[in-house]
């Protein structure tokens, strides 16, 4: 059996296509929206609105974490645009799903990214992609758990929920065989981020489960540049899947 695995997708639908190539199934644990590319700020949803120039500024602010200034500008953007913030994004949104959704394989097995917008989902996922969060399922005789979202952070992206509600989520999988999330467990080598140079949020919830359930494998990603991309915790094989939008390589698992 096989399975690859992607995550941060973040608008690469041309590789996306062909990321489940040679598997019996992928599966794709989040962030397909492109809002911002912070090695191309050329490409995203905020540069087609306000322009390279402004999305140089805001990368700079957010990677100085001069968070309060870089949502001032934001709000500045907004104002001067004239346009309904929320109806703008979801018509971007809208056009990427269209063109994620359609890259997916038959079957896929996905669940939400921090900057994902779980509600529009239902539009778009077609027969062959079963969304899970908080929800287990079984492949190839193995049982998956997949937690979607991320914690709320600085970043104020749109799928960060509180502490307890994502513990909740995590502890009604119950005993998996594997564990898939969007973010990792909160251990520092896994959580940050060699290139902008900070910690990402993790959850203490994967990792308390990591070690009060063992799973064979936790799967995740959101980090993008992670200090170490896979460590063993006890019985359990920690691995960041890659930042796919980067990469255009899924990483398989085989049994």
């Amino acid at each position: 059996m096989r399975v690859n695995v992607v995550s941060d997708v973040h608008g690469n639908a041309k590789d996306l296509a062909t990321a489940g190539d040679g598997a019996d199934a992928l599966i794709c644990l989040g962030d397909l929206v492109l809002f911002l590319d912070y090695a191309d700020h050329t490409r995203g949803i905020f540069p087609d609105l306000f322009g390279v120039r402004n999305a140089d500024l805001i990368v700079e602010l957010r990677t100085a974490r001069r968070f309060d200034e870089a949502r001032d500008l934001a709000r500045r953007l907004w104002a001067e645009l004239g346009a309904d913030r929320e109806r703008a994004i979801e018509a971007a949104v809208r056009t990427q799903y269209a063109e994620m959704f359609a890259a997916f394989p038959t079957p896929t097995y996905a669940t939400y990214g921090n900057v994902d917008i779980p509600a529009l989902w239902p539009e778009y996922a077609r027969p062959g992609t079963t969304v899970l969060d908080g929800e287990r399922t079984e492949i190839g005789g193995l049982v998956f758990g997949f937690v979607g979202g991320g914690l709320q952070s600085p970043m104020r992206t749109p799928y960060e929920i509180p502490d307890e509600e994502y513990a909740a989520k995590v502890e009604a999988l119950g005993e998996v065989d594997v564990l898939c999330s969007h973010i990792p467990p909160d251990v520092p080598e896994l959580t940050y981020d060699t290139v902008p140079r900070r910690f990402e949020r993790g959850s203490r919830a994967l990792l308390e489960a990591i070690h009060r359930t063992r799973p064979r494998y936790a799967l995740f990603g959101h980090v993008h540049q992670p200090l170490a991309p896979r460590m063993r915790i006890g019985a359990t094989e920690c691995v960041n899947v890659g930042h796919f939008a980067a990469t255009g390589k899924p990483w398989t698992l085989t049994w």
